[in-house]
Parts: structure tokens; sequence; C-alpha cells
């Protein structure tokens, strides 16, 4: 009895693999089914669409070219309109007080052109006293 009970989860184990290997093998061969058939199905759309192609190819590159620009140019466009809005937002933010990010940087740059301008307003003014005297 207990050899009967040995057996039967080892045989079990086995059916197991056995199911297994045919679900494995059932789908690697369906799926290698529809490769081939892909494969096909693609040779055949390039052999009829070849000579379409050569004989459409003298309208279909400028076509394709002349799309290509008129949306990289719309593409640009709604980009550029992007930044100018949040640029405009931005400084709305800024003249308003709201500190926005980078407000910190603007304002000791600013400070600083304006330190380096009276600086030269002040060398300017030493040269042209020392010219008069």
């Amino acid at each position: 009895m207990a050899e009967h009970q040995h057996q039967q989860p080892q045989q079990q184990s086995k059916s197991v693999q056995v199911v297994k290997a045919a679900t494995a093998a059932t789908a690697g061969g369906s799926l290698l089914v529809l490769s081939g058939l892909t494969l096909a199905g693609t040779v055949i759309a390039l052999t009829i669409a070849t000579p379409v192609m050569v004989i459409f190819s003298p309208v279909l590159v400028p076509a394709a070219i002349s799309i290509f620009l008129i949306i990289s140019g719309f593409l640009a466009s709604g980009g550029f309109g992007v930044a100018a809005l949040s640029v405009l937002s931005w400084i709305y933010r800024y003249v308003k007080g709201q500190h926005p990010v980078g407000a910190d940087q603007i304002d000791y740059a600013k400070t600083k052109l304006a330190s380096k301008a009276r600086e030269m307003k002040e060398k300017a003014d030493q040269m042209t006293s020392q010219q008069t005297s």
C-alpha cells in the first residue's frame, strides 16, 4: 500500500510534465505557423506593392516630403506657442510679485547689472572730468 502511494505522485508529475510539453508544443507550433503566414503575407504584399510604388514614386516622394514639412511646421508652431505662453505666464507672475521659479536669479542678475552700470557711469564721469581739467 505504501508503494502504491509512492508511485502515484511520480506518475502525476510525469503526466503533468507530458501535459506541459504538449501545451508548449501546441503553442510554439501555432506561433511558428502564424510567423510563417505573416512572412508569406509580407512577401506577397511587397511583391504587389513594389511596381505600384515605382510607378507612383514621382508623385509619392514629393507628397511625403510635403506632408512631413507641413506636420513639422504645425508641431513647431504649437511648441513655440506653448513656450511663448509659459514665458508670458512667468513674466506675469514675476511682475505681480508671486515669486515664480528662477526669480531669485533674475533679481541677482538685475542688481549685478545695475551695479556694473553705476561703476561704468562713475568711470565715465571721472574720465570726463579729467579731460576737462
